[in-house]
């Protein structure tokens, strides 16, 4: 596990280019900032500043080196380096709310971008006038959308909103690319047709959409601490699991049948999914313990100016102080990932070693006999 510090302000979204040696990153504002690793940590070396309001989703294209972003103040943008510079180029949108999330594509011809208008726009490149224009996936959508992940096929796309449910559209271009062969989730895929919508009962909204790496599972999570999974290969079955824990605000599949979830918690979770049930591993961040004795003066004005307490009992003892707004894939596939990475409220970004992290716990809690991956 390695951590780095971006200081005190809240990171809402993060992206890794494709070798993982850069990070983009967004802290509540309007602005997207490049991260080289280097021997010492993390070095700036741009600063995006096209969007006039927040920034709200960011996402990197590995094949082609394309940063796309989507903001609050209605726009996205598509930034490419060229000349040694970062340069921005015009999306189409059409949209009358803020940008919620943005996702490109397993192929990165095209990308989604989710709105609080209550549509999706599927946005592809026009040769012609050298822009990013949109085709818009509207019904049966009934309120914000909240979270995107594609299907592996590069055609069909997971979304989930603020109405409580997820769904699954057919994202299908015929502009750029051939007719798709059918999958699991149905076989007629014409542009914005809605393949599968379900809600888990619980009235909570869908934070995050994550499909498994052959595109059969679809897992979400809810802000009724729920945490669910559709088996597309075995009639669309849902499988539910509710539990004590706070909210999750993201999630990602690590294995063929382990996801990792984070939120509210302010650490990474583990679920495995089995037998047609969703059930917790455990959480992937040992507890520090808690430091006993006299607090010393420096301790008390560090709690001041941070915290505007002298009291050290706000420390939690996790690595994460706040909330975790996002967790990715930072190396391997989802079938296969050996590392993942998390941000967070808190300004921090933590890399975790998976299988490291469950050998440990395996260890750490004498959980013997069972295999995730």
């Amino acid at each position: 596990m390695s951590a780095h510090s971006f200081g005190v302000i809240p990171i809402t979204c993060h992206a890794w280019n494709g070798k993982g040696s850069e990070i983009a990153i967004s802290r509540s504002d309007q602005n997207i900032e490049i991260y080289k690793k280097s021997p010492s940590g993390y070095d700036l070396t741009a600063t995006l500043s096209e969007h006039g309001q927040r920034v709200t989703g960011i996402d990197w294209d590995p094949k082609n080196n394309r940063i796309v972003t989507s903001g609050a103040d209605r726009n996205a943008y598509v930034w490419e380096f060229r000349d040694g510079n970062w340069k921005p180029c015009l999306v189409i949108l059409r949209i009358n709310r803020a940008a919620t999330c943005v996702k490109w594509s397993p192929n990165g011809d095209k990308f989604a971008v989710g709105s609080g208008s209550r549509l999706i726009s599927i946005c592809y490149f026009e040769e012609e006038n050298h822009w990013w224009v949109s085709k818009h996936i509207k019904k049966p959508i009934r309120s914000t959308v909240t979270c995107l992940d594609w299907h592996p096929n590069n055609v069909l796309i997971a979304a989930g909103s603020s109405d409580f449910k997820a769904r699954i559209f057919s994202a299908y271009i015929k502009e750029i690319e051939s007719k798709p062969t059918a999958t699991c989730w149905g076989a007629k895929m014409p542009f914005a047709n809605c393949m599968f919508e379900v809600s888990n009962g619980g009235g909570g909204w869908v934070q995050g959409v994550s499909f498994s790496a052959n595109g059969d599972l679809l897992a979400f999570v809810g802000h009724d601490s729920s945490i669910s999974v559709v088996n597309g290969a075995n009639q669309q079955q849902l499988a539910v699991l509710k539990g004590s824990y706070l909210p999750m605000m993201s999630l990602t599949w690590v294995g063929a049948n382990s996801i990792v979830t984070a939120g509210h918690d302010c650490l990474p979770k583990l679920f495995k999914y089995s037998d047609g049930n969703v059930t917790f591993v455990n959480d992937l961040d040992i507890p520090k313990e808690k430091e006993t004795g006299t607090m010393s003066a420096m301790n008390r004005f560090r709690n001041l100016d941070k915290k505007a307490t002298a009291e050290g009992t706000t420390d939690l003892k996790t690595k994460h102080q706040n909330t975790i707004t996002q967790v990715s894939i930072y190396s391997g596939t989802k079938d296969n990932c050996s590392k993942f990475s998390t941000t967070g409220k808190d300004g921090q970004m933590i890399v975790w070693d998976v299988k490291v992290r469950i050998i440990t716990f395996c260890l750490h809690f004498k959980i013997q006999g069972q295999f995730f991956f």
